[in-house]
């Protein structure tokens, strides 16, 4: 697949800068030893409490956190709610009372000490994958373009003239305003959903993905987009309810 292989490179080419912050030494000296044998991550520092690496960090550009959570003067939650917001955060802990609390922040994953590297480079996966999609989703807003595989090329397709996607068997059909003749192509919905940047694009259906500014009325949960009704399914009749809610005048 065409996206799998994109997705792939992007995967091999981007690194990710890491810190940790644990005020047990021992703790501390295993992640940083996961981390350097990971090949994504790019350890720039190891602190044993959150008011040094505030101080050490704050010139830095720091993708991702192992913090501790029970330290010292600041805990690691209190330390993550004044972090930016683009900072994601792996909670490293002893302690599962936490966990709650944990996810109120930019929580990528919660790791129960004693840590595996299993566990240690899934949780990473996890925050590259999230940043892959951030800094995708920042380029589609960007660029306003995606290619696609149709017929042995790739074709260029304009975001703002999508009317709808629709999954047909293993291949996707994209609807383009103005065009006779959707484009086909070889891939599941999910893959496409994925790419095209939300709620502008709302899976509505199963099998329909649409472009929300080009309906041109709803009833009853039908949209009306170009020459076509679109039923809305009850898997996700609230997810468009909240779309419709946000752009109606009261």
């Amino acid at each position: 697949m065409l996206f799998d292989l994109v997705e792939e490179k992007k995967r091999k080419k981007m690194n990710l800068n890491c810190a940790i912050i644990d005020d047990e030494p021992l703790a501390a000296q295993l992640l940083a030893g996961y981390a350097e044998r990971t090949p994504f991550l790019n350890l720039v520092g190891v602190y044993n409490n959150a008011i040094d690496a505030m101080r050490a960090l704050r010139s830095t550009n720091i993708n991702l956190l192992f913090l501790d959570i029970q330290m010292p003067e600041l805990s690691g939650i209190e330390f993550a709610t004044i972090l930016p917001p683009e900072v994601m955060v792996i909670f490293t802990t002893a302690f599962d009372r936490y966990a709650v609390d944990s996810f109120k922040v930019n929580t990528v994953d919660y790791l129960l000490k004693p840590i595996s590297y299993e566990t240690f480079v899934k949780a990473a996966d996890k925050a590259l994958k999230r940043h892959i999609d951030l800094t995708k989703a920042e380029t589609y807003s960007r660029d306003r373009i995606i290619f696609v595989k149709s017929d042995y090329k790739l074709l260029r397709i304009n975001l703002d003239d999508i009317l709808y996607v629709e999954g047909v068997k293993e291949y996707v059909k994209i609807v383009i305003e103005g065009e006779g003749k959707p484009i086909m192509s070889l891939m599941n919905m999910k893959t496409i959903e994925e790419f095209l940047p939300s709620p502008e694009f709302l899976r509505v259906h199963r099998s329909f993905i649409v472009h929300m500014p080009k309906v041109n009325a709803i009833d009853r949960m039908r949209l009306v987009i170009g020459d076509n009704i679109i039923s809305v399914s009850d898997t996700y009749k609230n997810a468009v309810q909240e779309y419709i809610d946000s752009h109606t005048l009261a």
